[in-house]
C-alpha cells in the first residue's frame, strides 16, 4: 500500500527538524559561545572605551557582520558550492581545481592557497577550545572573584577529559548535543531580552548609520576594533565545513530561525548593559545574569564551550583525513567510532598533539582576555582564502559574467580584508600563535606533497618499462605457481620493484599477477562506474586502478570484491599482495633543501604502513624495501 502523501510529507518534516536540531549542537557551537568574550574582547581592559555611541557602533558592526558573512556569504553563496554534497576548505579547493584543468600553473597556486587555508583550520582549532572554556569558566571570577586562581587549572582539567574521550566517539553524547544547544540560545536570548526591555534604544543599532559613524568617529582606533569584533562570527566556516552531515536546508533553517535571532538578542542585551553600567566591560555576559542563576548558567556555558570544542576537534579530525587522502599528509591510523555513520572518526596521532597545544595555549595565556588577541586571525585567514577560491567557481563552474563575479567576490573580500586588516595589530600580542602553528602544519604538508612527488619521479626514472618487460617473459617464461599476486604500484608503466625482487630471488612468477594502483579523486566519494578500471596486458598480466573520494577510507579487499563484475574474481585465500616499502635518503641533488628532506624522511618512516592504510590483511602480505635517494 502506499504511504499517504500527508503522512510522507509529515515523515520528512520530522526528519528536517531533526536534522535542524542536530546542526545546533556540530555547526553552530563555535560561533554559538561567541556572546561569551566578544563584547568583552572589544572594551574590556584593552578594548574601546564603553561610550553610548560606542556601543552602538559596535553593535551596529555585529549585526552586520552576522548578516554580511554569516548570512549572506555563507548560507547565501558560498554553501551553493558544494563538492557533490559535500564542503569545507579541502572540498572547496578540489572544485576550484576542477574548474582550471586546462592551466597547470593555476592549480598548483589554487592547492598551495587552500593547503594555507587548512593549515590555518588547525591553527584555529588550537585556539577555539582554550578560548571557549576558558571564558566559560571565567564566570567563577563573576560568582565569587576569591576563586580566581582555579580558573586556569579548572580549564585545563576539563579539556584533557574532552580529549581522554575522543576515542569513544560521539555518537553516544552526541544526542544530546542538539537540546543543549537548543536551551543555551533560549537561555542566552532570553537574558538579552530582559535588559533590551529596559533600554529599548539600543536596538538603533539595527541601522548601519552607527556602524559608519563609529569609524568616522574613532578613525584608526575603530578599524582595529574590528581585531575584536571579529570574534562574533568565529565558526561561520562550519556551515560550510559540515554540509556534507546535514544538507545545506538544515543548516539555513536552524541559523536563520534560531541561531542567528538568539545571537543578536543577546549581544544588544550586553549592549544595553554597558548603556546602562559601563562597568560591566569587565564581563557583560556573566554580569547580564541574574545572581540566583549564576552558577547554573557557569554550568551550562561550560557545557556549551565544550561542545562548541568538540565540533572544531572532530572537524580538525576531518580535515586531517582528507589531507591524507589528498596526498599532503602522511598516512595515520584512522578509527572510525561508530557503526552508523562514516563521518565519527579518531585520529590517535592528531588527538595528542592538539592536547598537548591546546594546553601550552591555556597554560601560556591564562585567560581569554589574553587569549583574544590571538583568536580570530586564522578564522579572518581561513575565510578570505574560501572568498578567492570561489570566485573560480563563480567563474568556470557557474559560468558567471565577469561583472557579477567582481561585484559579489568585491563585496566577500572587502568585508574579509577589513577584518584581516583590524587583526594586523594583534600580530604581535598573540596574533603570531595560530600564524606560526599554520606556517608550521603548512611546511610538513607542502614537504610531504612535494617529496612523494620526487619518490614517484625517482621511481618512475629506474623502472623498467612494463610491456617490453611483459613480452621478454613470454619468450622466456619463468616458473609459474598457483594463484593471485598483487602489486601495488603507483607507476603504472613500469615493472613494480617487488615483482622483480620476486622474481630475482624466488625464481617464479603466479599464475595471474595485477599491477594495482590507488588513486584519490577530486570528489569526496567516487561513483560506482569510476571506481575500478581493469586493463589485460596478457599473458595474465593486469592493470588494475582503483579510485576513492577524498572523503573516503580506501579499503582494498572489499574493492576488490566488485572486480568480478568486470572479469576479474578474486579469492583472498588465494590472493597475495606485494608492497615495496621506501627508504628515504635526503641528498643534496636538486629537488628540495636538505632540511627538507630530512623532514620527508622522518615523516616517511613514521608513517603508518600502506597495508595498514588499505587494510590489506598481514597474512596475505609480502613487504619488500627499497632505497630512493631524494
Amino acid at each position: 500500500m502506499n504511504e499517504p502523501v500527508g503522512s510522507h510529507t509529515e515523515h520528512t518534516r520530522k526528519a528536517l527538524a531533526g536534522l535542524a536540531l542536530g546542526t545546533l549542537g556540530v555547526v553552530y557551537g563555535d560561533i554559538g559561545t561567541s556572546p561569551l568574550y566578544t563584547v568583552q574582547a572589544t572594551f574590556g581592559a584593552q578594548g574601546i572605551a564603553p561610550t553610548p555611541d560606542n556601543v552602538l557602533g559596535v553593535l551596529s558592526l555585529v549585526f552586520w557582520s552576522l548578516i554580511l558573512v554569516v548570512s549572506v556569504k555563507y548560507a547565501g553563496f558560498i554553501m551553493r558550492a558544494d563538492n557533490k554534497g559535500e564542503g569545507g576548505i579541502m572540498a572547496l579547493t578540489a572544485l576550484a581545481q576542477r574548474s582550471v584543468k586546462s592551466s597547470i600553473h593555476a592549480r598548483w597556486w589554487i592547492a598551495m592557497l587552500g593547503l594555507f587555508g587548512a593549515s590555518l583550520f588547525f591553527g584555529d582549532g588550537v585556539i577555539t577550545p582554550a578560548m571557549s572554556v576558558l571564558s566559560a569558566v571565567e564566570g567563577v571570577e563573576v560568582a565569587a572573584p576569591g576563586l580566581r586562581h582555579l580558573v586556569v587549572p579548572v580549564t585545563a582539567i576539563i579539556i584533557v577529559l574532552l580529549f581522554a574521550f575522543q576515542n569513544r566517539g560521539t555518537g553516544k553524547v552526541g544526542a544530546v548535543f542538539g537540546p543543549i544547544m537548543a536551551l543555551w540560545f533560549v537561555t542566552i536570548a532570553m537574558l538579552g531580552v530582559m535588559q533590551i526591555a529596559q533600554h529599548p534604544f539600543v536596538l538603533h543599532a539595527l541601522s548601519p548609520y552607527y556602524a559608519i559613524e563609529f569609524f568616522m568617529r574613532n578613525g584608526m582606533t575603530g578599524f582595529f576594533a574590528l581585531g575584536s569584533i571579529v570574534l562574533c562570527i568565529t565558526g561561520a566556516e562550519a556551515l560550510y565545513a559540515d554540509m556534507g552531515h546535514f544538507g545545506r536546508k538544515p543548516i539555513r533553517m536552524s541559523w536563520f530561525g534560531y541561531v542567528l535571532p538568539g545571537l543578536i538578542l543577546n549581544y544588544f542585551g550586553q549592549g544595553a548593559l554597558l548603556i546602562a553600567n559601563p562597568a560591566a566591560a569587565s564581563n557583560p555576559f556573566y554580569l547580564l545574569v541574574p545572581q540566583p542563576l549564576l552558577y547554573p548558567m557557569i554550568a551550562l556555558a561550560t557545557i556549551a564551550t565544550v561542545i562548541a570544542s568538540q565540533a572544531v576537534i572532530s572537524g580538525a579530525f576531518s580535515v586531517a583525513r582528507e589531507a591524507i587522502q589528498l596526498g599532503y599528509l602522511p598516512r595515520m591510523e584512522i578509527r572510525h567510532t561508530s557503526t552508523q555513520t562514516i563521518g565519527q572518526i579518531y585520529l590517535p596521532w592528531i588527538n595528542r598533539l592538539l592536547l598537548v597545544l591546546i594546553l601550552a595555549v591555556v597554560l601560556g595565556f591564562r585567560s581569554s582576555a589574553n587569549l583574544a588577541a590571538a583568536y580570530g586571525i586564522a578564522v579572518v585567514g581561513t575565510m578570505t582564502i574560501d572568498s578567492i577560491l570561489v570566485l573560480f567557481v563563480f567563474r568556470n563552474l557557474w559560468q558567471w559574467p565577469w561583472w557579477r563575479v567582481a561585484v559579489v567576490g568585491g563585496l566577500f573580500l572587502i568585508v574579509d580584508l577589513a577584518f584581516l586588516g583590524g587583526n594586523v595589530d594583534k600580530i604581535e600580542t598573540g596574533g603570531w600563535l595560530p600564524l606560526a602553528l599554520g606556517v608550521v602544519v603548512f611546511t610538513v604538508m607542502s614537504t610531504w606533497r612535494r617529496g612523494r612527488d620526487l619518490v614517484l619521479r625517482e621511481l618512475k626514472q629506474g623502472g623498467l618499462a612494463l610491456e617490453p618487460f611483459i613480452e621478454s617473459l613470454a619468450e622466456h617464461p619463468p616458473l609459474r605457481v598457483p594463484g593471485t599476486a598483487v602489486f601495488l604500484t603507483a607507476n603504472i608503466n613500469a615493472v613494480p620493484s617487488a615483482l622483480l625482487h620476486n622474481l630475482k630471488h624466488n625464481k617464479v612468477l603466479h599464475e595471474r599477477n595485477v599491477l594495482l594502483t590507488v588513486e584519490t579523486l577530486e570528489s569526496p566519494v567516487a561513483e560506482y562506474g569510476e571506481r575500478t578500471e581493469i586493463t589485460a596486458l596478457g599473458h595474465e598480466f593486469f592493470r588494475l586502478t582503483l579510485r576513492f573520494g577524498f572523503a573516503e577510507d580506501p579499503d582494498i579487499p572489499v574493492a576488490l570484491q566488485s572486480c568480478s563484475a568486470k572479469g576479474i574474481g578474486f579469492d583472498m585465500m588465494d590472493t597475495t599482495f606485494f608492497v615495496s616499502r621506501e627508504s628515504i635518503v635526503a641528498t643534496d641533488r636538486r629537488g628540495m633543501p636538505v632540511w627538507r628532506d630530512k623532514l620527508f624522511a622522518f615523516l616517511a618512516r613514521n608513517a603508518s604502513s600502506a597495508t595498514a592504510f588499505f587494510r590489506i590483511p598481514g597474512n596475505r602480505l609480502i613487504e619488500l624495501g627499497t632505497q630512493v635517494e631524494i
